[in-house]
């Protein structure tokens, strides 16, 4: 904080003041410079903040104003004949009522805004020890046009693509809520919606709004939150677009974020974090790679941030950092936790096994992937449950696809089975319902789970989940129905109960709410993310 004319500024925002004032007033910049210079670095503070790398010298001229060199359009006060005395005079008096209005706001602000000295959100007493040291999180005040307004785009389509992604991330991002005919537990009511994953970013946001670590100054936290809808920008030039016109909303909030003064304020970015209801490979196009994503997180900035998202990458260098799949499920209280957990240990299983997923291979004459192996597997099991994907039609039967249909398999079942569904992608979203569903996951390589989820899945996988060979499914020598039935049954009521006891950790609460006693799956990941900015980079 520094002092100017009898009023306490905050440095920040005062440099973030003038840069509007430099957008807003198209002034030059040797006049940007000198004015900044007499409000600020005569104080002598030892906290100025200063402004930003101005571009190379250069004035600045409204639409329509004459040209002329530089000294020509300079605002310098007028020498010479009275005729020229009254325009000078004139700015003169907006430069004045400028700096008052400037003053007055900042005294109004700072004098009424939810801040202790430190620029935090206030929420403990003075001198007691602050609970928020080391997690306060800034979330960068972005443009609407990286997050909401492509929200507010998808909803003005009428394609029917775009009216399930409105319908996907209304609700804070949670859906519609969904109704149960069968028995009425699995409704909105209860905290069940048709959440997508896409719908990731939008959750994760409206989370962010509750965090009791907020801070409303980027120079006092330890992460700063960037909320770019970078799931949902995907898809709107996923298919038939060129390269630069995918890559254009990732390289302006690159731009953007480069311009502001809390990105090159300790760690040029390395302290940033976004979140992408996405694998990383689907934000990692270069150019020796396919045609396929946006180039988000191989870019400069890009790489210097850190990214949340479904599936990290194995084999390139990046800070992806998988969280858990959104599910169906998002609890209000911790009562809502702890009464489908009892729920779940009660129910009663009758198949031995499920699988949710259609046949993956390209073409008829193609090898056949992992998944189609455990698939046929599957069907020709009569202890094996299995729901093909597909949306449901009107007067279709309970075996369409749906999640209240999903919800219902994964219940009845002992073990679910979660093969790599096929190509570069190694997870797949139903290994977290089938948790909060009680169905102990079967897995088929490490990568679907284990090297993933290392922040809220436990380090002993056994204790949780079976892995079965992949190797010894693709050559048939290896039958999951007699893997899993050759396991004793108090190992399998022990690796229930650890299954149980991990919901709470695989679910994002309604974003509306907040659980008290319980950490949910965004608690985990907000934690693990602190500890990743706060340790040295290399």
């Amino acid at each position: 904080m520094f002092t100017y004319e009898g009023w306490t500024l905050m440095s920040e925002e005062a440099s973030r003041l003038i840069i509007a004032v430099i957008d807003e007033k198209e002034l030059c910049t040797a006049e940007i410079r000198r004015l900044h210079d007499e409000l600020f670095v005569s104080t002598g503070s030892a906290d100025f903040f200063p402004l930003p790398s101005p571009p190379p010298p250069r004035c600045f001229v409204k639409p329509g104003a004459p040209k002329g060199d530089s000294s020509a359009r300079s605002r310098r006060p007028a020498v010479g004949p009275k005729a020229k005395d009254k325009p000078a005079a004139a700015s003169g008096h907006r430069r004045l009522c400028f700096l008052a209005v400037l003053a007055v706001t900042i005294f109004l602000w700072y004098r009424f805004s939810p801040l202790d000295d430190d620029g935090l959100r206030t929420g403990h007493a003075k001198g007691d020890a602050d609970p928020c040291q080391g997690r306060y999180i800034y979330v960068c005040k972005l443009p609407p046009r990286f997050n909401t307004d492509i929200i507010r785009d998808a909803c003005r389509d009428t394609d029917a693509g775009s009216e399930r992604l409105c319908a996907s991330v209304g609700n804070a991002g949670l859906g519609r809520p969904l109704a149960d005919p069968a028995d009425g537990v699995l409704t909105g009511e209860n905290g069940w919606h048709g959440t997508r994953q896409l719908a990731l970013d939008v959750i994760f946001h409206n989370r962010m709004k509750r965090y009791e670590c907020l801070a409303n100054r980027s120079t006092v936290a330890t992460a700063i939150f960037v909320p770019f809808y970078a799931s949902l920008d995907f898809p709107r030039h996923a298919a038939g677009r060129d390269n630069a016109t995918r890559d254009a909303a990732a390289a302006d909030v690159a731009d953007w974020l480069r311009w502001r003064p809390e990105w090159d304020r300790r760690s040029d970015g390395h302290d940033h974090f976004l979140v992408a209801g996405r694998a990383a490979r689907d934000l990692m196009r270069d150019s020796s790679g396919p045609d396929w994503g946006t180039n988000l997180l191989v870019t400069p900035a890009g790489r210097n941030m850190s990214a949340l998202v479904l599936e990290s990458s194995l084999h390139e260098a990046t800070s992806g950092f998988a969280v858990p799949y959104p599910t169906y499920f998002h609890p209000r209280t911790d009562a809502d936790v702890f009464r489908w957990q009892e729920r779940v240990r009660g129910l009663r299983r009758r198949s031995l096994m499920a699988f949710v997923g259609g046949e993956t291979r390209q073409a008829p004459d193609s090898a056949a992937t992992i998944n189609d192996h455990v698939m046929a597997q599957c069907k020709a099991s009569d202890s094996c449950g299995h729901l093909r994907l597909g949306r449901c039609a009107a007067g279709s039967t309970s075996q369409c696809h749906s999640p209240v249909n999903v919800m219902r398999l994964l219940q009845n079942a002992t073990f679910c089975l979660h093969p790599p569904p096929g190509g570069d992608s190694y997870t797949r979203r139903w290994a977290f319902d089938s948790m909060v569903a009680g169905c102990i996951p079967v897995f088929f390589h490490p990568a679907s789970a284990y090297l993933q989820y290392t922040w809220h899945l436990p380090k002993d996988y056994t204790k949780y989940s079976v892995l079965v060979p992949e190797a010894g499914v693709r050559a048939s020598t290896v039958n999951i129905e007699a893997t899993l039935r050759a396991i004793p049954a108090a190992t399998v009521a022990r690796m229930r109960e650890e299954v149980v006891r991990l919901i709470p950790t695989v679910v994002y609460a309604d974003p509306t709410a907040k659980l008290e006693t319980v950490k949910d799956a965004f608690d985990i990941a907000v934690e693990g993310i602190l500890h990743i900015v706060a340790r040295p980079r290399a």
